[in-house]
């Protein structure tokens, strides 16, 4: 019986940046899709943006993550990596008048262009490439569907035939495979294209969608632009699953040279919003993707070790009433971690949260405290007294 240290579910963004942290380990990657880097992560513009505003945690780290993430793609693929800076354009006065009052507020330098601001801080990467290098000569079992894990005899056995040490969760919005009602990931869908126009971008955009600088070139003068994404948030799996079907069934039907099935997709929005930041010429859709990103209520990411609702409530009943303990104290699932949460920016964040969580589970580092579980698992028993 093979036993590895780690195994790793999703190969996702998440999953893949800690893949690459424990690539001397013993480790395998379980993927329920025919390949990695499908879902949200596969349909990712993958841009690399600051975040602007009023000083407040979440601010302060995606652009601590930002600044890793920029040193870390370059380093690890670097024709995949565009360091080209970011064009901010208020959508509205509402906005610009936001942006001038918390400008002093701004982690970056910047130089009003145009009709808006240039950082170049910003960048983006080509999403796919970056997670298939992340994972390369790592063990990877794909279409593989995990149906079940139990914890017995200090090892996680995964549907009874796979065996761990460690088992880390990196599921996006798929987070069913244990009973713990804390853990709230709302699935927010979207989609993003890649097009080719003989319009020359040389930064990336963002109004009310991104369009990515020119980053490859054609043949005949066009280049290579990715636009995105749409934002949608579905009440029902029905709602879902037929937001997949549209993409499914215009996938079997486009050719590059027919544009009127565009109607019935996201991508003539994506089109508008993208002309309204500068006139693209002669544009053809090349690909379209759709995933659902993975959000927390208060959209901060979830990292680290689980907390055991159960165990955790029948050692102190009083939670209930608002009696403080120690998230010290709280009973968690043996050698079971997560990273998830990370919404539009996964990105951004997952090479430097990877890198702390696998501080934390080798060497017992602390993780910071408003981005572990502990926050949604107070939220959700002051809510069940």
């Amino acid at each position: 019986m093979k036993i590895y240290d780690y195994v790793i579910i999703g190969s996702g963004i998440a999953g893949s940046c800690i893949a690459n942290e424990l690539k001397d380990e013993s480790l395998l990657i379980l993927e329920k899709n025919p390949k990695n880097a499908q879902g949200a992560s596969g349909a990712a513009g993958a841009f690399l943006n600051p975040l602007l505003g009023k000083n407040n945690n979440f601010k302060t780290l995606v652009n601590e993550c930002l600044l890793y993430a920029n040193t870390f793609y370059e380093k690890l693929i670097p024709e995949s990596f565009f360091k080209v800076g970011v064009l901010r354009i208020p959508k509205n006065e509402e906005e610009r008048k936001k942006f001038e009052a918390f400008k002093e507020e701004n982690d970056f330098d910047y130089i009003p262009k145009k009709d808006g601001y240039f950082f170049d801080v910003a960048s983006h990467v080509l999403a796919v490439e970056v997670c298939n290098a992340l994972i390369k000569n790592i063990e990877i079992k794909c279409d593989y569907d995990v149906k079940h894990i139990n914890f017995k005899n200090e090892l996680w056995h995964i549907n009874d035939e796979i065996f761990c040490k460690n088992l880390i969760l990196t599921t996006g919005k798929d987070c069913n495979l244990f009973d713990e009602k804390y853990i709230n990931i709302r699935p927010v869908w979207g989609e993003k294209i890649d097009i080719s126009s003989t319009t020359c971008i040389p930064y990336n955009t963002h109004k009310a969608c991104s369009v990515s600088s020119s980053f490859k070139v054609l043949e005949e003068g066009s280049y290579k632009i990715s636009i995105g994404a749409t934002h949608h948030r579905f009440t029902t799996y029905e709602e879902e699953i037929k937001y997949l079907e549209e993409l499914d069934s215009f996938n079997k039907t486009y050719t590059h040279n027919d544009t009127k099935c565009l109607q019935s997709s996201d991508s003539v929005g994506l089109l508008e919003k993208a002309n309204d930041i500068l006139p693209l010429k002669d544009v053809r859709i090349l690909d379209i993707k759709r995933g659902a990103r993975a959000c927390s209520f208060d959209y901060l990411p979830l990292i680290g070790p689980v907390i055991d609702s159960k165990k955790t409530l029948h050692s102190y009943p009083y939670l209930k009433k608002g009696t403080k303990v120690p998230s010290s104290k709280f009973s968690r699932y043996e050698k079971l971690f997560i990273l998830n949460g990370l919404g539009g920016r996964g990105f951004v964040m997952a090479p430097y949260l990877s890198k702390i969580l696998v501080d934390h589970i080798k060497n017992n580092t602390e993780l910071p405290n408003d981005i572990t579980l502990d926050r949604l698992f107070m939220r959700w028993v002051r809510k069940e007294k």
